[in-house]
């Protein structure tokens, strides 16, 4: 048995639902049922490139009710995270569910996030392949660090500390990005921006058009 398996034997691979370990939990997450699909915001919006305003009323009916969309539009696109203003929604929250490079699942919503990265003596920087929601067909190689800690809350105004490795890590930053007004574009070169347009501009139609098939599968318009 090498170290590897040893490793793997240890590791809870229990669903992480608001980082905590849970027993059963299904494939589409009860917020999802609940909400409806919202269009998802282009990448030259102007709501997605400025940062967002902090959260200041927990526990409202309008603050679920968005998050129950969110989950839901993040679905019918098939995302592992969706920040607000990707829906239009000028706030500091993203929900999310993602795996990590373990194969854990994590699934949750966080508010007022506040991303922590490693020192950057210890941090490892891996060059792995990203897309966006926003950025609807393209897909490009970014670095990003393989550890990130999220500090924020919940909808009712809870502490909540998410921490995540590799994938998940990617997943935290790429979110934490969007809150701050950025894309993911913004961490490439010119040229490899333009790349990333170009591949938008031949294939955001196909992705709609999945998109739209999938909103009608789901129930919603």
């Amino acid at each position: 048995m090498s170290v590897r398996d040893e490793r793997s034997r240890s590791v809870d691979r229990r669903v992480r639902v608001q980082g905590r370990p849970v027993d059963t939990y299904p494939a589409l997450p009860p917020e999802a049922g609940r909400g409806s699909v919202r269009r998802v915001t282009v990448v030259g919006e102007e709501v997605l490139s400025r940062p967002c305003r902090e959260v200041t009323e927990f526990g409202t009916p309008e603050l679920s009710a968005l998050i129950d969309d969110m989950f839901l539009t993040m679905y019918v696109a098939d995302g592992a995270g969706l920040a607000a203003n990707q829906v239009g929604v000028d706030l500091r929250l993203f929900v999310y569910d993602c795996p990590d490079d373990d194969g854990i699942r994590h699934v949750g919503h966080i508010i007022n996030p506040v991303l922590e990265l490693p020192d950057p003596r210890s941090r490892r920087l891996i060059d792995d392949f990203e897309g966006c929601l926003s950025v609807p067909g393209a897909g490009m190689a970014v670095p990003r660090t393989d550890r990130a800690v999220v500090h924020g809350v919940d909808k009712d105004g809870n502490p909540l500390v998410i921490e995540g490795l590799g994938y998940f890590a990617r997943c935290l930053q790429h979110e934490a990005d969007h809150l701050l007004g950025h894309t993911y574009l913004d961490r490439l070169s010119k040229r490899e921006r333009k790349d990333a347009l170009r591949q938008m501009a031949e294939r955001q139609e196909d992705v709609f058009a999945q998109r739209a098939v999938k909103a009608a599968r789901l129930g919603h318009h």
